[in-house]
């Protein structure tokens, strides 16, 4: 398994093997892409959230609490519970994958992101303006 593949990988890892399950099996059961596991595996994609892992937990015979490295019996973060914004429709495509993306850096890399998006951007409007798509709607 690489280097940059989440705990919560090694963990599934072990939970396919001792339900000899192959992660494409898996995947499929819990209602995710047939290759996620492999993905996650391999440090491609970040861990599932919200309903996505609960499935997976299900599928894999665990827990939440034991997918994310806590005591089975120990209640899961709530964080880890809500779902992603893109999955409920929140977000465009490109705004999914500039976050998937922005989610995988360092806090400095992440950090020379934002300047260059800000500066980009160029100034923000005054909080006294409204936005001409604001005012169209009206």
């Amino acid at each position: 398994m690489p280097d940059d593949a989440p705990p919560m990988a090694a963990l599934i890892e072990g939970r396919l093997d001792r339900l000899d399950l192959t992660p494409e099996e898996a995947s499929r059961a819990a209602g995710l892409a047939p290759d996620f596991l492999e993905r996650l595996m391999a440090g491609r994609v970040p861990p599932p959230r919200g309903q996505r892992l609960v499935r997976l937990a299900e599928v894999l015979a665990t827990s939440v609490s034991y997918l994310v490295g806590l005591d089975p019996d120990t209640p899961p973060p709530q964080e880890v519970l809500e779902e992603e914004q893109g999955t409920l429709g929140l977000l465009a495509g490109d705004e999914e994958a500039l976050l998937r993306a922005y989610r995988r850096l360092e806090v400095p890399q992440k950090a020379a992101v934002v300047l260059v998006v800000r500066s980009m951007a160029g100034p923000e409007p005054a909080p006294d303006e409204v936005p001409a798509k604001r005012l169209a709607r009206r």
